[in-house]
């Protein structure tokens, strides 16, 4: 067995040798197939199949509030702490939050995006330090909070990975923070870009007892052993409910908290994105193995009498079906070699070109997992090339192949029975490729033809932070802003310039509970809306139009009463025939009472969470006229946008110089155009049409060249009876319409198939489409005539040589 085996393996390399050109198309074919699909699957592999890098990760849930008007909302320091010592179904019960912090004293400013996180939660997650250790319970105490932890990538940029940065001290929003430890390089932060992490302290926090304050927490909590999600969902709700009925002021609008597997919140949309590229490229090695396995069927042919030979001097057919299965295998083994290797350097690549957001790419490699994968692919791409070419040899039929082979005859039609259906089957395929591509395309194009409800062009980007220890009051802070507005106002090229708490397009929310004055409403109808802080200059450098009314203005200031703009879709629904002018709400924005604010203008509206997601219902409230519950959140997290006259790259020196020269230690970050915010957004689309369209591309191009193929195989086979057509008097129009008629509905019964997968299939990807249906009929009738084109021009050459067929040639 094993000489056997030995000798079918030289045999498959002689013959591999022997035909140099079949053997560099075949290995390419595979190469292109395994290796994107190889690629794909090591970030499906890292992002949606590996487990956290936690402690049991599938027991842990994000926890968050459902309100009327909205899920998945923020919860009080009150009531995290409420929802963690009154629950029976959780393990553990951790809370964080977004925090941003000013980097001083090592160089240049610098501002970092941080977590504030109760210090139980490494504990809770089962994380380690890799260097130093991680929070402890005990650092939520009183006095123990100044403690911070490093980001991995943090660590190396600024402390060049030293392990002696422990216990070293770090200057954060003018306060002295002691380095604890280093997480470590595969720890996935809840807050995006986390580099430093401090403790959050809810029990010490001034806000422990003030039911009415901010919801801004987020909780992650671990399922007791055993208790399905469901029920710590009812149980936390159960919690909830209690806390409506006596706190009816601060939790009267919660009806009951979700709770979302940990896993599903960090991957997000990218799941159905990956799956799709996945499914998208296991078609495209799918086509290009239909491809090889024609290749191997005409081969097969041309070995008919070697077959017959060797049958005739006692070969069996499983002894042929195995040199034939070995001969594919070893080519398959080339293919996925080089698949490999084309996925060594193509997985780089995809990592450089994917979307802001994408998880857990530190971890995309070609590991062992993937490289099992690979091989599984490799021996299933072997065996699906290498089935067709045995089946044949088993039907060998050794008196008529030994007396055709005599009579220099080609075997009939019967043989290209099997080679036809395969190019239905990988013209149904490219159909199927085609119409997925197609449609995202649409989407993209849609997508990125909405207006965002704001002029992009033209308009550089600026976010800081301020330290409340510096800004501690709302006259600091105005103070600030408008030294800063002048000398922005006064630097060359530039327009107009303003502030806003949250950028439109920047991943970031903020939203309140209000009502309207003389309107009754009960307490579980509070409604919610969007909530930003802005300045006039704000809607003028963004372009936003003002529709009525007045934008914010030198009246809006300290002692006058509390002014509020809303967007037109808030104005459409609560005014829908009359004007929101002059109206009053009561907006819950503080850690007191609601207080009540008067609509003095109606603005555009803007797109805050996506070009695809609905406008949302807009409150500015004016910057001059800042609550003094909210001067921590302004100060600490502020963008300003600048109109410029010409390329705002070219003002990036201007704008970090008036920061300076206003405020030397507040650091200029994230200076970018306001396009780029834009274009972010919809990176994700693009990413996913990209890829898709090239497999498209690439499948419709295998299809194409699986077609000519066959017709020059099958004209090439049929040149006797093609030449006694002409010498009975056939003309070339009737040759070519019958060369061409009979590919032409080879591909009719592929793209008809196509359709109909396309029909079901395409549906499990309505989630990644944007004003186009998943089954869009002008879609799939354009697709079926590019498919049908395509098969045209491929059969049009051996159809033109047939119709040249010269009939004494062939006859002698």
């Amino acid at each position: 067995m094993i000489h056997d085996l030995a000798q079918d393996l030289r045999f498959a390399l002689r013959t591999m040798r022997h035909q140099p050109g079949h053997t560099s198309v075949a290995i390419l074919t595979l190469a292109v197939g395994i290796g994107a699909s190889t690629a794909i699957f090591s970030l499906v592999n890292a992002i949606v199949l590996r487990p956290l890098p936690f402690r049991d990760p599938d027991r842990l849930v994000l926890v968050e509030t459902r309100r009327v008007a909205d899920n998945k909302r923020p919860f009080t320091i009150p009531d995290y702490v409420d929802y963690r010592e009154q629950n029976r179904t959780l393990e553990g019960l951790a809370a964080y939050t977004r925090w941003s912090a000013n980097l001083t004293g090592r160089g240049e400013p610098e501002r970092l995006q941080g977590m504030r996180i109760s210090a139980n939660a490494f504990e809770l997650l089962g994380v380690r330090a890799a260097v130093g250790r991680a929070l402890r319970p005990e650092d939520d105490t009183p006095g123990r909070e100044h403690v911070v932890l490093l980001s991995d990538a943090f660590w190396r940029r600024r402390f060049a990975a030293d392990p002696g940065c422990v216990g070293q001290s770090l200057v954060l929003n003018d306060e002295v923070f002691t380095i604890a430890g280093v997480l470590p390089p595969d720890f996935i932060s809840p807050v995006r870009d986390a580099e430093i992490t401090i403790p959050l302290a809810p029990d010490t926090d001034p806000l422990r007892h003030v039911r009415t304050s901010v919801n801004f927490l987020r909780g992650i909590g671990r399922l007791r052993a055993g208790v399905p999600r469901e029920q710590a969902e009812a149980d936390l709700t159960r919690i909830q409910l209690q806390l409506a009925r006596l706190y009816p002021d601060g939790d009267g609008a919660k009806i009951g908290l979700m709770l979302t597997p940990l896993a599903e919140t960090i991957v997000g949309d990218f799941r159905v994105t990956l799956w799709t590229l996945l499914g998208a490229v296991g078609v495209l090695l799918l086509i290009a193995c239909v491809n090889l396995a024609n290749l191997a069927l005409v081969r097969a042919a041309a070995r008919r009498h070697e077959f017959a030979v060797r049958t005739a001097v006692g070969a069996t057919g499983g002894r042929l079906v195995r040199q034939l299965v070995t001969e594919s295998l070893v080519l398959a083994a080339f293919g996925g070699a080089a698949g490999v290797f084309l996925a060594l350097w193509s997985v780089p690549l995809l990592l450089r070109l994917n979307p802001q957001g994408l998880p857990r790419t530190a971890e995309v490699a070609v590991d062992l997992p993937v490289l099992g994968f690979a091989l599984a692919l490799t021996l299933v791409a072997g065996v699906i090339f290498g089935l067709a070419p045995a089946w044949n040899a088993m039907r060998v039929d050794l008196h008529a192949e030994l007396k055709e082979d005599g009579r220099g005859t080609s075997g009939g039609p019967r043989r290209d029975r099997a080679r036809r259906l395969l190019v239905v089957g990988e013209t149904a395929l490219s159909v199927l490729l085609l119409i997925a591509a197609a449609l995202l395309v649409q989407s993209f194009a849609g997508v990125s033809a909405v207006p965002p409800g704001f002029d992009a062009e033209r308009v550089l980007t600026v976010r800081l932070s301020l330290p409340q220890a510096r800004y501690p009051d709302r006259a600091t802070l105005l103070r600030f802003h408008d030294a800063l507005e002048a000398r922005l106002a006064s630097a060359p090229g530039v327009e107009a310039a303003g502030s806003v708490s949250i950028l439109p397009l920047s991943g970031m929310l903020s939203a309140v509970d209000f009502t309207i004055d003389g309107r009754e409403a009960r307490v579980r109808e509070v409604l919610n809306t969007s909530y930003r802080i802005a300045d006039g200059g704000y809607f003028k450098a963004m372009g936003i139009p003002v529709l009525a009314g007045r934008a914010f203005d030198a009246r809006d200031r300290d002692g006058t009463p509390a002014a509020a703009l809303v967007s037109r879709s808030f104005a459409e629904r609560f005014w829908p025939k009359a004007s929101p002018i002059g109206a009053r709400v009561h907006i819950n924005d503080n850690e007191g009472p609601p207080r009540p604010i008067e609509i003095v203008g109606v603005v555009g509206d803007v797109k805050h969470e996506g070009l695809d997601a609905e406008s949302k219902l807009m409150l500015y409230v004016a910057a001059a006229q800042l609550h003094p519950d909210q001067v921590a959140q302004y100060g600490g997290s502020q963008f300003w946008v600048v109109r410029t006259k010409a390329d705002p790259a070219s003002l990036s020196g201007a704008v970090r110089d008036a920061i300076a020269k206003v405020d030397p230690l507040a650091p200029a970050a994230n200076l970018r155009p306001l396009a780029q915010y834009v274009e972010t957004s919809v990176a994700p689309r693009e990413f996913s049409m990209r890829l898709l369209v090239a497999f498209a591309v690439v499948a419709l191009a295998l299809a194409g060249m699986g077609l000519y193929g066959v017709i020059a195989h099958g004209v090439a086979q049929r040149r006797r009876e093609l030449a006694i057509r002409v010498a009975l008097g056939a003309q070339r129009g009737d040759l070519l319409r019958l060369v061409v008629g009979q590919a032409m509905r080879v591909s009719a019964i592929g793209v008809a198939l196509g359709l109909v997968a396309a029909y079901f299939l395409t549906r499990l990807m309505a989630s990644l489409l944007f004003g186009v249906s998943a089954t869009d009929p002008p879609t799939f009738a354009a697709i079926a005539v590019l498919q049908m084109a395509v098969a045209l021009m491929a059969c049009w050459l051996p159809a033109s040589r047939a119709a040249q067929a010269d009939p004494l040639g062939a006859m002698r």
